[in-house]
């Protein structure tokens, strides 16, 4: 057995092939060949006949490994992640869009190749709130985001009835949103909060807060991603088709919001491309920013 020791946070654990390969994805590196990488590792490790390597051995041998495999971008953004980890740098990744385009997975999938433990979606915050805040107070929190105008007044002006009460919705989930966001930022843990209420401008994004808005393509490919969800879940398919005009102009106004306020909007075709897309987007800006607090 090769033990791992890292002198710093004194600790001493097994070599594990599936932890080295989920940091190596970190650098976008797809799942099959960081595993091959991280076999290779273990593999010239045993040969040597090593029984204790430091996390910065393995570190230099995994960057050696993906240059000789013409992964050498990839061995510059492995590199990175791994200092990030080391410096302890929180940051709050933050998923808005329409519902059905794929928020939740595309959380999870960051979760795993992060190692972050904590993710929210905003459903389940508004579910807490239901518990404890009346309809009579709330009507709007207590039904589906495309149906909340029935739950407000009727008002003249130009804006339609459907984004009124969604903007309602979205104000009052916003203060449990900001609540869960606040202890983020004091006890400096990463978190991962995805929903249909994290519009753009209803928020307020600290140091190391990503926001970014995730889109579909089409009715047709947002009507598709209802049918295959309902394969695996408790939810009808038939319910999401029967409201897509509503989810649509949903998402045309978050869209719209995320423009205004300048938050990336990614189209989600493939997971594996929006995933690597988001993963990028924050090392690039993480990476200016500890370069200009370097300058400064």
């Amino acid at each position: 057995m090769i033990i791992v020791t890292d002198p710093e946070r004194k600790i001493r654990l097994p070599f594990s092939r599936g932890i080295l390969t989920r940091s190596i994805t970190l650098a976008g590196v797809e799942v099959g060949i960081a595993y091959i990488i991280a076999t290779e590792v273990q593999k010239e490790l045993n040969e040597e006949k090593r029984k204790l390597v430091t996390t910065e051995e393995i570190r230099e041998l995994t960057y050696r490994k993906l240059i000789e495999h013409g992964l050498g971008e990839a061995a510059k953004r492995y590199l990175f992640w791994r200092q990030l980890r080391r410096l302890k740098i929180p940051i709050t990744i933050l998923l808005g869009g329409a519902t059905g385009v794929g928020k939740s997975t595309i959380a999870t999938e960051l979760a795993f190749r992060l190692g972050i433990r904590s993710v929210i979606g905003t459903d389940t915050i508004r579910e807490v709130m239901r518990k404890i805040i009346a309809p009579e107070l709330l009507p709007d929190i207590h039904t589906s985001s495309f149906l909340a105008w029935k739950a407000i007044p009727r008002e003249g002006g130009s804006e339609s009835a459907l984004i009124k009460g969604f903007k309602n919705q979205v104000e009052h989930v916003s203060v449990g949103i900001a609540a869960v966001l606040d202890r983020a930022y004091k006890e400096g843990f990463n978190a991962i909060i995805e929903g249909i209420h994290l519009v753009p401008g209803y928020v307020e994004l600290k140091e190391n807060s990503f926001m970014y808005v995730i889109t579909v393509g089409s009715r047709k490919d947002l009507e598709a991603r209802f049918y295959e969800r309902a394969r695996y879940s408790k939810r009808s398919a038939d319910y999401y088709l029967e409201h897509l005009d509503a989810i649509m102009e949903i998402q045309d106004f978050i869209v719209e919001r995320a423009r205004e306020h300048r938050v990336p909007v990614i189209n989600n075709v493939e997971l594996e491309k929006t995933v690597n897309a988001i993963m990028e987007d924050i090392m690039g800006r993480l990476m200016e920013r500890m370069e200009t607090k370097m300058k400064a």
